[in-house]
């Protein structure tokens, strides 16, 4: 999968800095990796730095098999990050969990200038009481005004007693600490980010530029969560359902990208590279994004038959048990939509003991003469002198003209007795894969089969 770090299509007059900043519970979530992605489209569109930071202050629930879950993530994506786990860099540690020097070490800054203050065991950070203006690249401008509460108090823990400091302020001193430029989320946290400006200008800097994503939603209009009621929803929520499911990952991010964002002339189908050219947050949707499963098969079906063979069959091999001859990938790649499909569709290529489906059979070899065909047709392929597509097409039309019936009187019951299914890939491409030895024993052991079932 190509990476594209070298690639600068804009020329920025300041460096670009953008993270994705993900807590490592459950296996990622596909809002999650949209953000990911959208953040990774914009350092790459601007020349500018991909960082990965990890919040996993939560010691209760964050999990070693999630942290690499979220790392694994995000490489099956292709979205290779410039600084944090794995890879270092100048701001690191990259880790929440590592960072509570600096954490302390900023609370004092905020106490000693007045603007923190002890109640109750927690630290609580003085907010103006004043409506807070956040300048949204996506939202545009929004007013947070101050509900009745906030009103007579509107200041916030940023310490918590047993000692831990909260989300609000970890995010806000990663964020300056990292020098980050652009905040790229969702937009559920845009509630949040009046508090985080005030943090900035306490600390006597000026907050990045915030960009909140629109909310990706059910088919049903309900907002995609891992914590639906409704298990289907559930498993569109979880990255790991596509991989599981055999998607390709080129295809699962030429999605993503649409969600919330489209180029100009409203194409689909994109290679990355284009859509890095592309890119840019002001072309952002406001409006939530529906996620359509049905579209992102169909698209998965385009990325699999324009795949080159060898990298379908590196992605296949995960689902076939190694069984990736590229003869009988090859001839299948036109007809999958999903990668888990291929053990059907390929076993019999490998097995005499493949089974056969009723219903095909009923279908096509249940009529008196079909054994006799089956052996007509062997004898006419047993005498054959090159064994390839062509020749067999030629030989079965032949019969059929001789006999005086329809081509599909051959045809079907042929796919039957070699394959067991109605349906695959073209026969005779299929007949010279098997190979002859092999389609002449199931031809006959298949005249067999049917002639006692009749």
């Amino acid at each position: 999968m190509p990476h594209l770090r070298a690639v600068c299509y804009f020329a920025p007059t300041m460096s670009f800095r953008v993270r994705y900043a993900p807590s490592p519970t459950g296996s990622p979530h596909i809002g999650g990796m949209r953000t990911a992605l959208f953040n990774w489209l914009y350092a790459r569109h601007t020349g500018g730095t991909f960082v990965l930071r990890i919040e996993d202050t939560d010691a209760a629930r964050n999990t070693e098999q999630s942290l690499r879950a979220n790392l694994d993530g995000l490489r099956w994506l292709g979205l290779d990050w410039d600084e944090g786990p794995e890879k270092g860099g100048p701001y690191g540690p990259y880790f929440q969990s590592q960072r509570a020097e600096i954490y302390r070490r900023r609370v004092s800054e905020l106490m000693d200038k007045g603007l923190a203050y002890e109640r109750e065991g927690a630290v609580w950070f003085k907010m103006a009481r004043e409506p807070v203006v956040v300048d949204d690249l996506i939202a545009g401008r929004v007013v947070r005004q101050l509900n009745e509460t906030e009103a007579l108090n509107p200041d916030f823990v940023i310490v918590r007693s047993d000692g831990h400091p909260v989300f609000h302020f970890v995010n806000v001193v990663d964020d300056m600490e990292m020098k980050i430029t652009h905040v790229i989320r969702g937009e559920d946290l845009l509630s949040n980010t009046p508090k985080h400006i005030a943090l900035f200008r306490g600390f006597g800097v000026e907050p990045p530029q915030y960009a909140h994503l629109p909310m990706i939603l059910n088919a049903n209009g309900t907002k995609m969560s891992k914590s639906d009621p409704d298990l289907a929803n559930v498993r569109l929520a979880s990255l790991q359902t596509y991989v599981e499911d055999g998607y390709v990952p080129e295809a699962v991010r030429n999605y993503l990208c649409l969600l919330g964002w489209s180029p100009k002339d409203n194409r689909e189908v994109m290679p990355i590279e284009e859509v890095v050219k592309l890119f840019d947050l002001p072309q952002i949707l406001r409006n939530n994004a529906r996620f359509d499963s049905t579209k992102l098969l169909w698209m998965n079906g385009e990325y699999i038959r324009a795949l080159p063979l060898d990298r379908f069959a590196a992605l296949a091999r995960p689902f076939t048990g190694g069984r990736d001859d590229p003869k009988v990938l090859g001839l299948v790649k036109e007809k999958i939509k999903l990668l888990k499909e291929l053990p059907d569709w390929i076993n019999y290529f490998f097995t005499e003991d493949y089974p056969f489906d009723p219903e095909a059979v009923k279908k096509s070899c249940s009529a008196p003469q079909t054994s006799e065909r089956l052996l007509k047709l062997a004898d006419k392929f047993s005498a054959i002198s090159v064994w390839d597509a062509a020749s067999l097409e030629i030989a079965l039309k032949a019969l059929a003209t001789e006999m005086g019936i329809k081509t599909g009187e051959f045809i079907h019951p042929c796919r039957v007795a070699v394959s067991g299914k109605s349906a695959g890939p073209s026969l005779y491409h299929m007949l010279e894969v098997l190979g002859r030895d092999r389609v002449l024993a199931r031809l006959r052991r298949g005249a067999e089969k049917f002639r006692s079932e009749v």
